[in-house]
């Protein structure tokens, strides 16, 4: 009886892991698979569209992003004082060699400033023997990526125009080779659904604005910040509330006088955005 028992057991254990198989092969892993396949798409939405821009190069052409269509694109933003600059900039020549015939480009901004900016960015490009075009960013051009605060910032751009990565500060140019590859592989204009960046970037990383939104930023109230939508008293009221917060960035200004004097700083920029985002809700 025992023994008739055991076999049983066993002959039941047998039918329910077969069942199992079967169900985890026609429903449950088909079903995961959807899923999987949906968060792809749906995290390939998360890759904004890349702002278009019109440069003029240290040798006198005009090039405008646009003009790449197709392509997967480079654009760099550096300077010829940047140590992780020089760090990186002779991996940029190197991959534009290997890869230029499949596709890639690259574009090099510089934020070197000064009347002699031109001339030591010419000496900079023939000192590195620089292969692929370069201009001086303006600040609408740093303004249409989300403002540029450390120096490298580089964005990845697939050949659909869109955004796929984006490294702040000296990155490894392996980094840069696997996603530009992954990326070379798409079909121009098809979105790259599984795209994975080989560096570490938050998904939330990215912001880019329209030129309306750079104008409206462009303020002598709160320079950086799109107060647009305010009444003047709401933007009285935006400014009195700023003179008063503390900048935690460590600047020992108020928010305010922190977005004057130093524009560039993400601390007061996002402070202050968000004050005025409550201005906003309540119109």
């Amino acid at each position: 009886m025992s023994k008739g028992k055991t076999i049983i057991g066993v002959v039941a254990a047998l039918v329910l892991v077969v069942g199992l198989f079967f169900i985890n092969k026609l429903w449950i892993a088909p079903t995961l698979m959807r899923q999987a396949q949906a968060k792809g798409i749906a995290a390939a939405g998360n890759h904004p569209m890349a702002p278009d821009f019109t440069l003029t190069t240290i040798s006198g052409e005009n090039i405008s992003l646009s003009q790449y269509k197709g392509k997967v694109l480079v654009v760099d933003f550096w300077a010829t004082w940047c140590g992780p600059c020089r760090i990186e900039i002779p991996g940029f020549v190197a991959l534009r060699d290997r890869y230029h015939d499949q596709g890639l480009e690259i574009i090099g901004i510089s934020n070197d400033e000064g009347s002699d900016a031109v001339q030591e960015v010419k000496d900079f490009y023939k000192q590195f023997k620089m292969n692929y075009p370069v201009g001086l960013a303006g600040d609408d051009v740093d303004q249409l990526y989300g403002g540029i605060i450390g120096l490298p910032t580089t964005f990845l751009i697939g050949r659909d125009g869109r955004i796929y990565a984006k490294h702040t500060g000296t990155t490894d140019i392996s980094v840069f080779e696997s996603e530009i590859k992954a990326l070379l592989a798409a079909q121009p204009g098809a979105e790259v659904a599984n795209f994975k960046p080989a560096g570490p970037r938050a998904e939330d990383d990215i912001e880019v604005k329209t030129p309306e939104e750079v104008k409206a930023e462009n303020n002598p109230d709160v320079p950086g910040v799109n107060i647009s939508a305010l009444s003047p008293l709401q933007v009285t009221k935006l400014k009195a509330e700023l003179n008063k917060q503390p900048c935690s960035c460590g600047c020992n200004m108020t928010v305010l006088e922190c977005r004057h004097k130093d524009p560039g700083c993400g601390v007061s920029r996002k402070l202050a955005q968000e004050a005025a985002g409550k201005y906003t809700k309540t119109i």
